[in-house]
């Protein structure tokens, strides 16, 4: 029998399929907006020119000093750019770093955001905005960070290294892993997360084989909105206060963070929720270690210290990710919380 559920969907427009990104302009004009502001990190500063192009008239010009964390510091440049540019609305091209940046501008003024999705972090479709300033990653959730406008083309995905479409897919994992045992899990977000999980599953080991892939580009663009959508529409747990801590602390890659911390996690709430059984069964009967095995697999980095992780931090990182903790289906305690990050940052696989 189905239990008491509150379900709230968030809205989104998604434009998917290889070559939608031809559609832009279209969707630019949909929102009523003429000037848009394109969004990128320094290194895909050619690609947002050439998107800048193609929206002809209705470009405002390319900011591209998008950051890892969203630092505080580089939104305000932003804002000056948006002014500046007469812009009224933003186009953010590329991952995390970029959409983050968006949704920090939308934020404060809530400009409408566009967003073409290059990576399969997920992040693209939740109302949730991580940003860092004087060391600290804080987040918020509101309706005005949720981008109104998502592009899915996975032609824009086929230059996109191994290693990044490793790292962003486990990112996505984890979204839809800890939607599983959420506070406010419902049936539908559970066929989400699972249908993400196993789209990604498929695709991954597709991607590292045949990284030109179109079909496995495009499976995973699809697994990687379901995660994110799951992550915008119930609460995370331990494993993204762990994350947030080590980005935000310690300046650790996102994604790579992610990758590595899901086995751990994962065994960690599997010893107190059987919510992961559907996991255990995608991966060999044993959440923590079968995605552990499986990140082994693709090749992605597998202990905190290959990210330059100090072990000398470890003390720090377990005091600082047990302040204000997340709601979580295990009691989060120090010693057992120290004891996961020494296994994550020596990369022992979960027992």
């Amino acid at each position: 029998m189905l239990h008491s559920f509150l379900y709230t969907a968030n809205p989104a427009r998604i434009v998917f399929g290889p070559g939608c990104l031809s559609e832009i302009a279209d969707e630019v004009r949909h929102l009523g907006c003429s000037r848009a502001l394109v969004l990128s990190t320094p290194s895909r500063r050619e690609d947002a020119e050439r998107l800048n192009h193609q929206l002809g008239g209705l470009g405002a010009g390319v900011f591209s000093e998008a950051a890892m964390h969203t630092p505080v510091e580089v939104t305000e440049r932003a804002m000056e750019a948006y002014a500046q540019a007469g812009a009224d609305c933003v186009v953010a091209l590329g991952g995390g770093s970029t959409i983050g940046l968006g949704k920090a501008i939308a934020y404060r003024n809530e400009a409408p955001q566009l967003v073409v999705a290059t990576t399969y972090s997920g992040s693209e479709v939740t109302p949730i905005l991580g940003q860092t300033e004087n060391g600290e990653k804080t987040t918020r959730k509101h309706a005005s960070i949720l981008p109104e406008v998502v592009f899915y083309d996975a032609d824009l995905t086929l230059g996109l290294s191994i290693s990044m479409s490793v790292t962003s897919g486990l990112n996505a994992m984890a979204h839809a892993v800890e939607g599983l045992y959420a506070k406010d899990r419902n049936p539908i977000t559970d066929l989400m997360a699972l249908e993400g999980i196993r789209a990604l599953k498929e695709a991954l080991p597709v991607i590292v084989k045949q990284p030109k892939s179109l079909e496995a580009r495009n499976n995973a663009l699809y697994g990687s909105w379901l995660c994110g959508t799951v992550l915008g529409t119930v609460g995370m747990a331990l494993h993204h206060k762990l994350c947030h801590t080590l980005g935000g602390s310690f300046v650790l890659p996102h994604a790579e963070t992610h990758a590595i911390l899901l086995p751990h996690t994962a065994a960690y709430n599997a010893l107190a929720t059987d919510a992961l059984a559907p996991v255990a069964e995608l991966f060999g009967g044993n959440p923590g270690g079968g995605l552990y095995d499986f990140a082994k697999l693709l090749g992605a980095p597998q202990s905190l210290k290959e990210l330059g992780f100090a072990e000398a931090d470890l003390d720090m990182a377990a005091d600082l990710a047990v302040q204000a903790p997340y709601w979580n289906p295990r009691p989060i305690e120090r010693e057992a919380v120290r004891e996961l990050l020494q296994r994550a940052w020596s990369g022992a696989r979960p027992e």
